[in-house]
């Protein structure tokens, strides 16, 4: 199986987190976004543990709310000791409904507004990460206007091209987030952020991009990022005690997707940086990382019930699901790739299906050419793996279909997390 928290039985019924996925689909329904919960505390303990092996008890992960974000997805977090990575007000108001602690909050964006910045700073925003010049000073402006001293990370690009999908490659010259190291305007920006009195500079940022399988990608971004700290500590006398390397350690989506041994990466970037930072006569940072799809990936499975099934002779399959783009935009966005699995038949003759979903749309489409029971039919249940990381925060309304439930496993127990959205709940803000 892609994954260890994915079995059959041996009448070949599906089993998540080691519970029957029909049973469960009986129980709450289709759509159903299913996530193992346990799978979600290893995955942070694991992180927490590699970086404090590897770098100390200082350094920290931070997950990247914007993979899957509710209220008990913040309290999981508070509990495992994480800090998180936000890049909306929506995001950090879950945060601090579900009581997630304040300072362990950074304040991410290439966009914010004034509004943004007035209400994060006003809740004490643990760090700002700012993006560019414009919000750097209007940071300062409402930062001094209240009275705070806002601590602040600048997010800089290493012009490191991360060989993986164009919208997800964040680390070159010319992409919208950060500023440029190579230009010299990095400099500039860092010699700003330090003349003003209301900010405390810690460090810099970067993020290269996601779904990184490439062993060398974090080890380049830190030799420009730590090249870039000792020029700071040269010209401008300050030596940033924070670096913050982003995310995007890859996933298995399919079997032909590589295992990162992610522990071993980070003790790898351990030794690469404290290589570097004697041989450039800096300290060693405290080090961030910001896991997002590498912590609820494999933590969530989607379940759909089988609403028709469509043979095209000499062309093509259709199994159409009771779900879709809605709940699952990736294919269409970025062609993604995922694993789909019958959830009551494992074995016995299969034939290529392309699976649909059921909006008004050519491109409704979550998975084409996958294998199937070739006797597959209305009523069974199909499952789409990997699902934990950009499916239920990227989920839409189009076609006024209300969103799926999130239903959390733990410990052989399944709860609510978020409830199924109603058409009453369609209509709530319609006037």
């Amino acid at each position: 199986m892609i994954c260890s928290n994915i079995t059959r039985d041996a009448d070949g019924t599906l089993r998540f987190a080691g519970q029957s996925v029909p049973a469960l689909a009986e129980q709450y329904g289709t759509p159903l976004y299913l996530m193992d919960e346990d799978r979600i505390r290893f995955n942070c303990r694991m992180y927490r543990q590699a970086l404090r092996d590897s770098f100390g008890d200082a350094a920290l992960p931070l997950y990247a709310s914007k993979a899957c974000a509710f209220k008990q997805m913040y309290r999981i977090m508070a509990e495992e000791g994480m800090g998180v990575d936000t890049v909306s007000c929506g995001e950090i108001h879950t945060a601090l409904a579900a009581g997630f602690p304040a300072e362990r909050i950074w304040f991410h964006g290439d966009g914010k507004t004034d509004a943004d910045i007035r209400w994060a700073v006003e809740k004490r925003v643990g760090r700002f990460i700012v993006d560019n010049e414009t919000e750097l000073l209007a940071l300062a402006a409402e930062a001094k206007r209240q009275g705070v001293k806002q601590k602040i990370l600048l997010r800089v690009t290493p012009g490191i091209d991360p060989h993986t999908f164009e919208a997800v490659n964040t680390g070159t010259v010319d992409v919208k987030f950060g500023v440029a190291i190579q230009t010299g305007q990095a400099l500039d920006f860092a010699r700003l952020a330090l003349e003003q009195d209301a900010l405390e500079l810690e460090g810099i940022h970067c993020h290269v991009g996601s779904m990184v399988f490439d062993e060398s990608v974090f080890e380049d971004s830190a030799e420009i990022m730590l090249g870039f700290i000792a020029e700071m500590k040269e010209k401008l006398g300050f030596e940033a005690k924070v670096l913050n390397l982003g995310g995007g350690y890859g996933v298995r989506y399919t079997e032909k997707d590589k295992h990162v041994d992610i522990p071993a990466r980070i003790a790898a970037l351990a030794d690469f940086i404290k290589g570097r930072c004697a041989a450039l006569g800096i300290a060693v940072p405290m080090l961030l990382l910001e896991p997002g799809r590498s912590i609820v990936a494999d933590a969530g499975m989607t379940v759909y019930t089988v609403s028709t099934v469509k043979h095209i002779p000499n062309c093509k399959n259709y199994v159409i699901i009771d779900g879709g783009m809605p709940d699952n935009p990736r294919w269409c966005l970025y062609r993604a790739a995922y694993t789909v699995l019958h959830a009551e038949r494992g074995g016995g003759e299969t034939e290529l299906f392309t699976l649909a979903g059921r909006c008004c749309e050519s491109g409704d489409i979550l998975q084409p050419n996958v294998p199937l029971p070739a006797d597959v039919r209305r009523g069974d249940i199909v499952c789409v793996c990997t699902t934990g990381a950009y499916n239920y925060s990227m989920a839409s309304n189009y076609n006024r279909l209300g969103r799926p439930p999130v239903v959390l496993l733990r410990s052989g127990d399944s709860y609510i997390a978020v409830r199924r959205e109603t058409a009453e709940d369609l209509c709530a803000r319609d006037l």
